[in-house]
């Protein structure tokens, strides 16, 4: 009866939890520009006071860069299980300004093909996303003057801007932050009206790379013949990358740790709806261009990729410039997953580089190496099952388990560092043009995702 009171209450209140959103929107919360530093406090600070209206002991806690909030919902030691909550209050910058509709920071509600939408920044990543499930916490705690279960909340101010004081953080406040599963809002659904659980996460591993030939730029008709040109060089080391026919990476040991999907993700993954044309369609493309013996999904959500990223070297400018260049350079990129080990990886992909340098060619690699594992959660635990049917019961739909193309840090950063797995639930769109402008997050979504939050805290609880 309670969970019907809570979800009733959510619905006669919708209206008051939107205008909390705005005002919450309209704090300019740039984590990336130090001229938002105080719109950053301000946003914890609304944060903090929130928190503590609802009886829970919250505060601003400092770091070296924009501050975390941090709040506990007050339960016995022995209430089960202690969920902690992640979301971030910062924001991603506006530009470019010309293109917003509306003042990015002055969000609107508006009309969209598929229903009312709040547009602003921040309105799905990552505030709305955050204020769904506080605005779940408030309805349970108006109604029952509790929770279902035990919650700390914990708020980031750096997720934009790369999370440099999150580990430090994370490593001093171990004993304060680590529970029984942690849920994280920042993600989707794989597509409209199909509540969906990040189960599968990529990993990431970045290198960038020069080649140098000549000691200078040399006449591309006194020289041109005889001297090695490291653009045509790059050329043919990145072509060396691939398999032409099959589409899979060629460098040796690049899929160790890489394990099959199951069969039976994969049917769901086939039942989740979704649109392989509309999704190829939306960048342009007719066809999928990765491994050949595998379906989109599976290219974006369970296999690693290679992918350059940035090819530069010689005259660029206009016009022609007859040189063969002293040098060229390389960004690239790998998505990794399953058990895939970056270190190793490195290792692999530089020897396999190397090893296609001709005479005169030398390498220079940059040294700052950033590298993180993939995750896959086990979904066979009490909590993701419990999850998805509340999720069902909401959307009167089958909730499904999916992966994600991207990388989110956090996730393995609470398994390394907090020894907690992570359950991955969010209600943005791949529409909601995050880090664009015009970003949105539809009133479907928000309402829905609080009474989805409202049920998923009461059936985690034991």
């Amino acid at each position: 009866m309670s969970l019907e009171k809570v979800l009733a209450r959510i619905d006669e209140t919708i209206d008051d939890a939107t205008d909390r959103l705005l005002n919450f929107l309209r704090i300019q919360s740039i984590s990336t520009d130090p001229a938002y530093k105080d719109d950053c406090d301000q946003a914890a600070d609304w944060l903090v006071e929130e928190l503590t209206n609802l009886g829970f002991d919250a505060s601003k806690r400092p770091t070296k860069g924009h501050p975390m909030v941090v709040a506990h919902s007050g339960h016995d030691a022995d209430t089960k299980p202690n969920l902690l909550f992640y979301g971030h209050y910062d924001v991603q910058p506006v530009d470019p300004l010309e293109l917003w509709d509306s003042p990015p920071f002055e969000p609107i509600i508006t009309d969209s093909p598929h229903g009312k939408i709040i547009q602003g920044r921040g309105s799905s990543d990552d505030k709305g996303q955050l204020m769904t499930f506080v605005e779940a916490c408030r309805a349970w705690k108006h109604v029952t003057g509790t929770l279902p279960t035990k919650v700390t909340f914990f708020f980031e101010g750096e997720e934009e801007s790369g999370s440099p004081s999150l580990i430090p953080f994370l490593n001093e406040n171990k004993a304060e932050l680590s529970c029984d599963i942690a849920l994280i809002c920042d993600t989707g659904m794989v597509s409209r009206g199909v509540p969906s659980i990040t189960t599968q996460l990529r990993g990431m591993l970045k290198e960038e790379f020069t080649l140098h030939g000549p000691k200078m730029d040399l006449h591309s008709g006194l020289y041109g013949g005889p001297a090695l040109n490291p653009l045509r060089e790059m050329s043919r080391i990145i072509a060396s990358l691939y398999d032409e026919e099959t589409g899979a990476v060629t460098v040796p040991g690049f899929y160790d740790g890489v394990s099959e999907t199951s069969d039976e993700i994969k049917q769901l993954w086939a039942g989740c709806g979704f649109d392989e044309a509309a999704y190829l369609g939306n960048a342009g493309l007719t066809q999928p261009h990765g491994e050949k013996d595998r379906t989109t999904l599976e290219q974006v959500w369970s296999r690693p990729t290679l992918e350059i990223n940035g090819l530069w070297g010689g005259y660029n400018g206009a016009g022609s410039k007859t040189v063969i260049p002293a040098e060229a350079h390389c960004k690239i990129t790998c998505r990794l997953v399953g058990d895939m080990d970056p270190d190793a990886l490195q290792k692999s992909l530089r020897a396999h580089i190397t090893a296609q340098l001709k005479p005169d060619c030398t390498i220079e690699w940059d040294s700052d190496k950033e590298g993180s594992r993939g995750s896959v959660m086990d979904v066979t635990q009490a909590e993701f099952v419990a999850a998805r049917q509340a999720l069902s019961d909401e959307w009167d739909r089958e909730a499904v388990f999916i992966g994600t193309g991207g990388s989110i840090p956090i996730a393995g950063f609470f398994k390394s560092i907090l020894d907690m797995e992570s359950m991955m639930i969010g209600f943005g769109h791949d529409d909601d043009r995050i880090h664009s402008p015009n970003e949105k997050y539809d009133m479907e979504s928000f309402h829905k995702g609080i009474r989805s939050w409202a049920r998923v805290l009461q059936s985690l609880a034991k």
